[in-house]
């Protein structure tokens, strides 16, 4: 086994590095909760038809802005849907 030693300085810049780090996949993380894509993406990122993602929004399945005649979704809100709708799998070794 090999040891490494560090001086206090180098730990405390290892320390803040990983912090640094951290923080950004935490706010990348949040950024993409908050990403907006319109009606058309969002039929093509979930592969249905429109008639589907009507039927989803007049269900309630999924949430929903509409400004004018565009429909608006947030990805943080059809990650929620996903994981709502999860089916775990039955089989069993």
């Amino acid at each position: 086994m090999e040891v490494i030693l560090l001086s206090k300085e180098e730990y405390d810049n290892i320390i803040r590095i990983l912090t640094e780090i951290n923080l950004t996949i935490a706010t990348y993380k949040k950024g993409l909760r908050d990403l907006v894509i319109d009606n058309e993406e969002f039929i093509k990122v979930m592969h249905i038809s429109k008639r589907t993602a009507q039927n989803w929004r007049d269900e309630g399945i999924i949430t929903f802005s509409q400004v004018g005649s565009k429909i608006y979704y947030n990805v943080g809100d059809i990650d929620e849907m996903m994981k709502r709708y999860l089916k775990k799998s039955f089989y069993k070794k």
